[in-house]
């Protein structure tokens, strides 16, 4: 981060990992930007959230702000990022806090993550921050052990893109007495969160996945394989091998069942890991889904835009026999593992459901076949 800018160079991008709002995200980024403007390095602070919180504000004392950009929606005013008026400055380095930030509708870019991608792309280096729920492969798991569903999130090649990702801990039991001090929310604030998020059971499962995290980022960056992060298996699972061989490929089967965005994040996640090739595809009579209802036609199209999202292959194939269409394509482009969903009573029909597993199984003898549960939150698997 202390290189001066280079023509059509990319900017590098640092993330400052967190597991919960509290633990020095942005007091560490801003100590970082710091020791940078002591250096002589031009640096700015794009966006900065202090919560109140004093001594994040005494940290942020003597650098240069960049003016945040004033939108109007449905009669109130809020202030987002302001990416041009960076550009226009063209610093060396831009502090940018909450990196998963949703922009207020009006805003050029969707999320706070597209307007980081244009700086570095103009050759800023970006220091940002996040935690580690906000991870979109994550998703599933951080509801399952907490039950809150985390609306903002980051797909994960975003985060891969990151030259460093450094963890800033805090153990649980001192960050809840941060909290009782009021040193992170007001009060009221501060007894709503402890009755919720800030559980000390939560808050430790959230940090051991931070520490892997962290430590998959670091073993990503080194190019050695990780064992630390292995995707937890489900019951019915078969285990994946710890290091993949070079050929691995990876298919999700797509369905308009809700629990399909639980199954893209599980093959994605496991493709990261593995660093195999990942395809999704869904199969039908007809190739034009216009054909479809009009709920299951929605369904199938945003779990398609939802993979694409996550830089998973997706593709809409024509078939009568669902089974062999989908071992047909998975030989045809040598895929070694394939992910489907084990249907739900409320979904597909339970026969059906049943003799399509047990066709896949049969047909695709030799690849791995995986059936993923629809785990909900203290519930046993359904099917």
């Amino acid at each position: 981060m202390t290189e001066f800018a280079e023509p059509h160079r990319r900017g590098r991008l640092k993330i400052f990992l967190g597991y919960a709002a509290g633990v020095g995200k942005t007091y560490q980024m801003l100590d970082e930007a710091q020791k940078l403007k002591h250096q002589g390095i031009d640096v700015v602070v794009g966006y900065f959230e202090p919560h109140g919180r004093q001594d994040t504000i005494a940290k942020a004392e003597g650098l240069e702000f960049v003016p945040r950009r004033t939108i109007t929606y449905r009669a109130s005013t809020f202030e987002e990022t302001d990416v041009e008026a960076i550009l226009q400055r063209r610093p060396q380095v831009c502090a940018i806090d909450e990196f998963a930030h949703t922009n207020v509708p009006g805003s050029e870019r969707a999320k706070r993550w597209e307007d980081v991608q244009v700086l570095l792309d103009a050759g800023i280096d970006v220091l940002t921050t996040m935690n580690v729920q906000h991870l979109e492969s994550l998703n599933d798991q951080v509801w399952q052990f907490t039950g809150i569903r985390v609306r903002e999130t980051i797909p994960d090649w975003v985060v891969k893109q990151a030259d460093e990702v450094v963890m800033v801990d805090l153990p649980p039991q001192a960050l809840l007495n941060r909290l009782k001090r009021g040193a992170i929310y007001s009060r009221d604030k501060a007894r709503l969160a402890a009755e919720k998020f800030f559980q000390e059971s939560n808050l430790v499962a959230l940090r051991e996945l931070a520490m892997r995290q962290t430590a998959h980022e670091v073993e990503v960056r080194l190019g050695a394989p990780d064992e630390t992060d292995r995707p937890a298996e489900d019951a019915d699972d078969r285990p994946s091998p710890a290091i993949a061989p070079a050929s691995d490929r990876i298919l999700i089967f797509i369905t308009d069942d809700p629990s399909t965005a639980a199954l893209i994040r599980r093959g994605r996640r496991v493709a990261d890991y593995l660093k195999a090739d990942c395809f999704a595809v869904f199969i039908h009579p007809q190739i034009d889904l216009q054909g479809l209802p009009r709920a299951q036609r929605e369904a199938i199209e945003r779990h398609l835009n939802f993979a694409r999202n996550l830089h998973v292959e997706t593709r809409v194939l024509q078939g009568e026999n669902v089974a062999q269409a989908l071992v047909n394509f998975a030989r045809l482009h040598r895929i070694t593992q394939i992910y489907l969903a084990r249907p739900r009573q409320s979904s597909w029909p339970r026969l059906l459901g049943r003799n399509l597993l047990g066709q896949v199984v049969r047909l695709a003898r030799d690849m791995q076949v995986t059936i993923v549960a629809d785990r909900r939150r203290g519930q046993p698997p359904q099917g």
